[in-house]
């Protein structure tokens, strides 16, 4: 059986360094490391590796770019995301981006070999610190904002921009009232009917999602 090849990409030396020594120790094959999105993306080009385990936060490029980058391309290299965020909006902009892993730094080197094996094997792993019921929600979110029209996903963007009911129907050569029903239908799509301000709202905490 062939070995699991491997591109590793963190800005921390010394996380980069314990990763590297431990994956080796496990029998993966690590072809090459780097502390920037941009030597990452340079190394997973190069060597088109199964699995890339990418730092979210890095000089140049951050790790789900690199990602969406190389997904965009058609390369088959599936992606392992590491960070210090534990907040759901981070879980969903990774679901959104079809990443296969998200470990959470502090338990990449306890979580790392589970989660390589289970990505290899084509599944998708959080890290066990996270909440399966804050996973679905993430799920949840996503699955309501591809369920949107490609109007509808507009209207929203620019209603994160901050431009109000008119200047979105001046940009859009629509009516205002075109607007306001495209409003409603998205308030309906969304679950959020009843809640004051809840578009808005949704749409400031989700901008993620819209990207």
């Amino acid at each position: 059986m062939n070995r699991i090849t491997l591109v590793l990409a963190d800005d921390h030396p010394l996380l980069l360094q314990g990763l590297e020594s431990t994956l080796i120790s496990k029998g993966f094959d690590v072809l090459g490391t780097a502390s920037d999105g941009s030597a990452a993306l340079k190394l997973i080009t190069e060597f088109n590796p199964d699995i890339a385990i990418l730092d979210i936060e890095m000089p140049l490029m951050d790790g789900l770019t690199v990602a969406k980058y190389c997904m965009g391309k058609g390369y088959e290299t599936r992606f392992i995301i590491l960070s210090y965020h534990k907040e759901i909006e981070f879980i969903a902009r990774a679901k959104s981006l079809n990443v296969s892993g998200y470990l959470l730094k502090e338990d990449a080197l306890e979580e790392i070999e589970a989660c390589i094996r289970e990505v290899a094997n084509g599944g998708q792993y959080f890290s066990n610190a996270f909440q399966l019921k804050d996973v679905k929600f993430a799920q949840s979110s996503l699955e309501k904002v591809e369920a949107l029209t490609p109007s509808e996903r507009k209207i929203l963007k620019l209603i994160a921009a901050g431009q109000s009911t008119r200047e979105i129907a001046d940009k859009l050569f629509i009516s205002e009232r075109t607007v306001e029903k495209h409003r409603s239908n998205v308030i309906q799509k969304l679950d959020l009917e009843g809640k004051p301000n809840g578009l808005t709202t949704w749409v400031l905490q989700n901008k993620h999602l819209l990207k």
